[in-house]
């Protein structure tokens, strides 16, 4: 009996480990969306494509021009910022007057062409970072206890997301571009007439979130050593899902329904299937959803008729 509690006990203890690891990178990938949405209330439905990207651009580099991972990861952050400044600039600011749907139609169709484009570029085959081009500590362990294993590469995915989150959380509410976002988030016509440029800011938002999907894209690319040209589209309902069971359009909703997300799929896969793995992380939305609407951390408000 002792043997079997101990092989329940590593079994949940490594579950709990790859949970928070998944969760962490839906965050990321979260984060991107509540921002955008919580500056001017659009769901930027090819942010999953940035994400996708991002895992490209650092592919190519390490694999076709031999660049050192630790050069191309910081290149990268930047090709998905401005990857991301250019889709707000071409795709949404002509629309910025027009009806939401508008720019909910115009989000859809540059997830599509950016799917396209990743597979002129790439082909559809599954690529995979060769390991010689990767950092060998990444598989090794960092530490063991009995059969739960947390690989460097664990470690190093949770600082990154970590970082980012509190280097996130330093910009929003300790600098004068945070300031300007909250402001025009609150009265986007307000802000302007005080004297905000608004769409140098809404810009700057586009920029990082699509740097914290571009991150999310590199980890997952060499954590499960696959990335291909339609991966953003699961990956962006996904990470939209738990940035609306944390509550759209709050920063801190959305890193914990990554996290939520990320365990509630990864335990369901553990313990019951994992063919149900994604159903599982949805049915956990919908209860949340339906017993508060507002989200886990969301905010109910009240429309004045």
């Amino acid at each position: 009996m002792f043997e079997t509690f101990l092989d329940t006990f590593s079994l949940f203890g490594q579950q709990l480990v790859n949970g928070i690891t998944l969760g962490s990178v839906y965050a990321l990938i979260a984060v991107g969306y509540t921002m955008v949405y919580g500056v001017i209330q659009l769901i930027n439905f090819a942010h999953g494509e940035v994400y996708m990207m991002g895992a490209f651009f650092s592919f190519t580099m390490v694999t076709a021009f031999g660049v050192n991972f630790w050069v191309a990861f910081p290149v990268t952050i930047v090709l998905c910022s401005i990857l991301g400044i250019l889709l707000d600039v071409v795709a949404y600011r002509p629309l910025r007057k027009a009806p939401r749907l508008a720019a909910l139609i115009t989000a859809i169709g540059m997830s599509l062409f950016l799917q396209n484009l990743a597979l002129i570029i790439w082909g559809s085959q599954i690529k995979a970072f060769p390991r010689p081009t990767l950092p060998t500590v990444f598989f090794e362990a960092a530490v063991t206890m009995g059969d739960i294993i947390i690989t460097w590469l664990q470690v190093f995915i949770l600082l990154v997301a970590t970082l980012m989150m509190a280097g996130l959380h330093t910009i929003i509410h300790h600098t004068k571009v945070g300031t300007a976002m909250r402001a025009i988030a609150q009265d986007k016509v307000t802000a302007s007439l005080m004297g905000i440029n608004v769409n140098r800011v809404i810009s700057f938002t586009f920029a990082i979130g699509s740097a914290m999907g571009g991150v999310a894209g590199i980890l997952v690319g060499i954590y499960y050593n696959a990335i291909w040209p339609t991966m953003g589209y699961i990956a962006g309902i996904k990470a939209f899902a738990a940035a609306v069971l944390g509550g759209i359009g709050s920063v801190p909703g959305a890193m914990l329904g990554g996290g939520v997300l990320g365990m509630a799929e990864v335990m369901g896969a553990g313990y019951i299937s994992s063919a149900y793995r994604d159903g599982i992380a949805y049915a956990v939305m919908i209860l949340v959803i339906i017993f508060k609407p507002s989200g886990l951390l969301g905010r109910s408000t009240l429309k004045k008729v």
